[in-house]
């Protein structure tokens, strides 16, 4: 028993520390504004997520101090049973928004979508690996990018686009790290191209109409563009060190819609000022930087495209979060990592971080891992 505790405490101090406490930074930073939101009238969103964030750190924790690489042998088994529950989901779902991506459970719900983000990560992580050496480049490329795709598929039918658009940037980013020759590449950003473009005539009606929005919001302040042009003013009234926890007029006095989930970040902007705008990003800026020095460190390919593709989901949700804040970005309801409100959104990103931390205490230093995979990229 002693050398069980004796091996627990060797393993907790070797952990990556930087990326615990600029997450642990960002918990805080969301549930100061959650509480905010409480606060004032609100739903408890505050004590919900405070409830969520302790058992997402216990996830992590748990995942963390167990072998990242036995999750490796169940990489097909947890792809077909999240595709089996994306499609369960479309059955039974229950319909939020105008989105049918949510399982209910009766006092909470499930949104199965933040657990195949992950497992598309596991699952592309461990078939590119094991693949390398077994098919040829173009034929790895296209297997891949057509089971991405079934999952891609689901999600739009919810319709989703948001999430959808994060699974295939993170099919992207993996395969593009996997060592990609510079011809097949271009191949796939062309077709990409002539995809997106034909994308438009695929789009749902309100999809459209958020497009739209971003370009020309002002052309219908009271309706489809209300959303954006509030959030802009939210984080434009906020100067440079904010009105104070409690005290945003737009996020008290609900002008600004869907605050603790989608425009989280607008109310810390207002509440907190530039000063608290810059801290958050300042702290995802950490965040992605130790988790690229985790892929550098992996101690196989495994380990490394899983740090690729968990870097390219925080990435395009952080990027596409805050760009919607400030209209930068159309409106596509993802939520922004550690801030926003929601139990499935948090354990999937808690769960992530605890494959990292694993990785990371069975890193390889100054080793030579991945010149197999980065080498064909520049032939």
């Amino acid at each position: 028993m002693s050398i069980n505790y004796l091996f627990v405490l060797r393993t907790f101090f070797k952990l990556d520390w930087a990326l615990i406490a600029a997450t642990l930074l960002l918990l805080g930073v969301g549930l100061l504004a959650l509480y905010s939101l409480s606060a004032s009238g609100n739903a408890n969103y505050f004590l919900k997520q405070l409830i969520f964030s302790l058992l997402g750190l216990s996830v992590m924790f748990f995942v963390a101090f167990s072998d990242y690489r036995h999750i490796e042998k169940y990489s097909t088994a947890l792809y077909f049973i999240t595709l089996t529950v994306l499609v369960g989901v479309l059955i039974l779902g229950t319909t939020i928004h105008g989105t049918v991506g949510w399982i209910s459970f009766g006092l909470f719900y499930v949104q199965p979508v933040e657990i195949a983000k992950v497992t598309l990560i596991i699952f592309l992580a461990s078939f590119i690996s094991k693949k390398k050496s077994e098919l040829g480049e173009w034929t790895r490329v296209v297997a891949s990018l057509i089971l991405s795709a079934v999952f891609i598929f689901l999600v739009l039918k919810q319709p989703d686009l948001g999430s959808g658009l994060v699974l295939a940037v993170i099919w992207g980013g993996m395969i593009l790290a996997s060592g990609l020759r510079i011809k097949h590449f271009m191949v796939l950003f062309i077709l990409g191209g002539i995809l997106t473009s034909g994308g438009w005539f695929m789009l749902e009606g309100y999809q459209k109409n958020r497009i739209n929005n971003f370009i020309h919001p002002e052309s219908d302040p009271r309706g489809s563009g209300y959303n954006v042009l509030q959030a802009i003013v939210a984080v434009g009234s906020g100067g440079l060190t904010g009105k104070g926890i409690g005290h945003g007029s737009q996020s008290q006095l609900n002008f600004l819609p869907e605050k603790h989930t989608d425009f989280i970040f607008a109310v810390i902007a207002e509440e907190l000022g530039l000063t608290g705008a810059f801290f958050v990003i300042a702290l995802y800026a950490v965040l992605l930087y130790r988790i690229k020095c985790i892929g550098d460190a992996a101690g196989d390919n495994f380990g490394y495209l899983v740090a690729v593709g968990v870097l390219v989901m925080f990435f395009v949700q952080i990027a596409v979060n805050v760009g919607m804040n400030v209209g930068l970005f159309p409106v596509t309801g993802l939520p922004a990592p550690f801030l926003s409100y929601g139990g499935s959104s948090l354990f999937s990103a808690f769960f992530s971080l605890g494959l990292l931390l694993s990785s990371y205490q069975r890193r390889k230093v100054g080793g030579d891992l991945r010149i197999s995979l980065e080498k064909s990229f520049v032939d």
